[in-house]
């Protein structure tokens, strides 16, 4: 329990790359640093079976154990891991309070790294065959699905880019989209039509998830029109119909966007001083491990310089 009022330099809040990457760079810079995580050490990242897109692993990584050694080599240079839900906080003033199930925790200035989960289609089976054929990140794991059949379902922005790196690499891609042409920006469209191996199912959704007991290998997909309903037989479905940051938090104390990140451009700064976002629960084009490593670092740059301002 922590009962002694310790004003930390950086209160560090999730342990996912871009939190423990903050952490590591504020404790080499001589901050006192605590890292509040509710789970475990790596976030969604943790959740990631293999990892080939992360440089310095020529044979790739699971994503609990690079969280994990993240973790440590933080932990290495002073940095506190406490495991404990957080449940409000207060950010105004030169000392913010966070109050958590562990007791109320007290730091000049905090770093959130809460993240972003997927938005879930909330089929049977969806959670199930996490890994084994749902997918939620072609840039994470596209490259499982080299020269075989894909599903995307979603018509955004995410989906149509989707779409489009697998077309690289699978043998073919069927997208399923509620609507009659994509909601994805202009820059897309061409490039997907012209796509020899990309099939457009409009006005579809898929209500179910097919399997052999060990992976997925098909979809019922709905015409919403007709009602008809038939087989798309795959070998993996990327689900991109958006992300859910986790800003529940701040929602009434930091400036958010209409999609609920929180606003923080490329220096990682909020609306309050000494408040930083880093990850994927900001505002940002690419939500990636290496983009939220770089976030990690550029929050502690700017947090140590606002401490100099403050002392």
């Amino acid at each position: 329990m922590n009962n002694v009022k310790q004003i930390y330099d950086m209160i560090v809040i999730g342990g996912g790359p871009g939190g423990y990457t903050a952490a590591l760079y504020a404790a080499r810079a001589g901050m006192s640093v605590v890292v509040l995580e509710k789970l475990s050490a790596g976030g969604q990242m943790a959740l990631t079976e293999q990892i080939d897109n992360y440089p310095g692993f020529v044979y790739g990584v699971d994503g609990f154990t690079l969280g994990e050694n993240m973790q440590l080599q933080a932990e290495r240079f002073g940095v506190k891991t406490e495991l404990a839900d957080v449940f409000s906080v207060e950010l105004d003033g030169n000392v913010k309070e966070i109050t958590t199930s562990d007791g109320v925790y007290y730091g000049k200035t905090v770093v959130f790294a809460t993240g972003a989960n997927p938005r879930k289609l909330g089929l049977e089976h969806e959670a199930e065959f996490v890994g084994r054929g749902v997918n939620y990140c072609a840039a994470c794991d596209g490259m499982f699905y080299k020269d075989k059949t894909v599903v995307v379902i979603g018509g955004g922005n995410s989906a149509a880019a989707d779409a489009l790196l697998l077309s690289k690499i699978a043998k073919k891609v069927i997208l399923v989209h509620r609507r009659d042409t994509l909601r994805a920006t202009k820059i897309y469209h061409e490039p997907l039509l012209n796509a020899e191996n990309v099939e457009f199912r409009w006005n579809t959704v898929v209500t179910e998830l097919l399997h052999n007991g060990n992976k997925i290998n098909g979809v019922n997909v709905k015409h919403l029109v007709t009602e008809d309903v038939s087989v798309a037989e795959c070998d993996g479905v990327f689900i991109s119909i958006g992300r859910i940051p986790a800003t529940e938090l701040v929602r009434d104390k930091l400036e958010l966007t209409e999609d609920g990140y929180i606003s923080a451009d490329e220096s990682t700064k909020t609306n309050i001083p000494g408040v930083f976002a880093v990850g994927d629960v900001r505002t940002k084009a690419l939500r990636q491990i290496v983009t939220a490593v770089a976030d990690g670092a550029v929050a502690a740059f700017f947090a140590e310089e606002y401490l100099a301002g403050i002392k």
